[in-house]
């Protein structure tokens, strides 16, 4: 069994219910939870104040436990405010040796992003505590996927991708779009080049999708990956106004732009069904006739 440490440096979690039933859900498992207080702890729209949530992420550098998996209780909003007073220095150092599994997602990854922009550190965008381990019916996909990727020093994901043949590898990284897109002309973009960038969103209709996406692409940053992949956009449904405008469009029209692979398709992000990647990980991706795989390597794992 293995043991989670809980963080909260985002929103409150509203639905309580859902966060203690995934602490129940860890524990009957046979799992060890610690610092579960942040699940009801509040100021404003926030988990905490901001020195307690900031507390909660420069804490980690004394957590002493072995093995352990940093689990995040929610996203929302709030990880952007702590970024210039994280002590990246410190998380990097701790990392170094006996790293923690750290896990999230959503407005978790402008925290990833600061990990592996200062200190090439790798963290797992997959699965919370509320949403999804606290979910009335934990889903097995996710499950299954969470577990492979926290215990295999190498493993592959197979889906039914759409877009061009292409087999290309390079770090893995990306998350939530809108996240990203918050952290363009900041240090805590990653400044990665020939890398395999996995992007996802929740409730942003098709043309804001693209704008964001166009975003990249005009700071020359899709340009200089070697592939691009996209996962779930849950709550994107096109219009009455949109007349045929929809995410399918979308990739058309970058598609025709980039000469960089664009595939889609892949179970990544807010939906329930969510695979678990190592961002910051070595990536193979392959794409022949909608058949897709992409299999990572060089990310912690856990140890028993």
């Amino acid at each position: 069994m293995s043991r989670f440490h809980l963080i909260a440096p985002s929103g409150y979690c509203i639905n309580q219910q859902a966060a203690l039933r995934g602490l129940s859900r860890l524990t009957e498992a046979g799992h060890q939870v610690t610092n579960s207080a942040v699940i009801a702890r509040r100021y404003q729209r926030f988990a905490g104040t901001e020195t307690e949530r900031l507390a909660d992420v420069n804490a980690l550098v004394e957590l002493k436990t072995p093995d352990t998996i940093v689990l995040a209780v929610r996203g929302g909003y709030g990880a952007s405010r702590l970024l210039d007073a994280i002590d990246w220095q410190a998380l990097t150092a701790r990392q170094q040796h006996d790293p923690l599994l750290i896990c999230g997602h959503s407005d978790f990854t402008a925290i990833q992003c600061g990990l592996l922009a200062q200190g090439n550190v790798i963290t797992f965008s997959g699965p919370m505590l509320a949403a999804n381990f606290g979910a009335e019916e934990m889903n097995a996909f996710t499950e299954h996927h969470f577990w492979q990727a926290l215990r295999n020093a190498q493993f592959t994901i197979d889906w039914q991708g759409d877009g061009p043949d292409c087999a290309t590898e390079g770090t893995l990284w990306g998350g939530n779009l809108a996240m990203l897109i918050s952290l363009i002309g900041t240090p805590y973009m990653p400044a990665i080049d020939n890398g395999i960038l996995v992007l996802e969103d929740i409730n942003e209709h098709p043309f804001r999708v693209e704008r964001m996406l166009l975003q990249l692409y005009h700071a020359g940053i899709l340009a200089r990956q070697n592939a691009i992949i996209l996962g779930s956009f849950s709550g994107s449904a096109p219009n009455d106004y949109d007349a045929g405008y929809n995410l399918e469009e979308v990739c058309t029209l970058l598609r025709a732009r980039l000469s960089v692979p664009l595939i889609s398709g892949l179970d990544f992000g807010h939906e329930q069904r969510t695979v678990t990647l190592p961002l910051g990980a070595k990536a193979v991706l392959r794409n022949v006739k909608n058949s897709s795989q992409l299999t990572l390597t060089g990310h912690p794992v856990l140890k028993s």
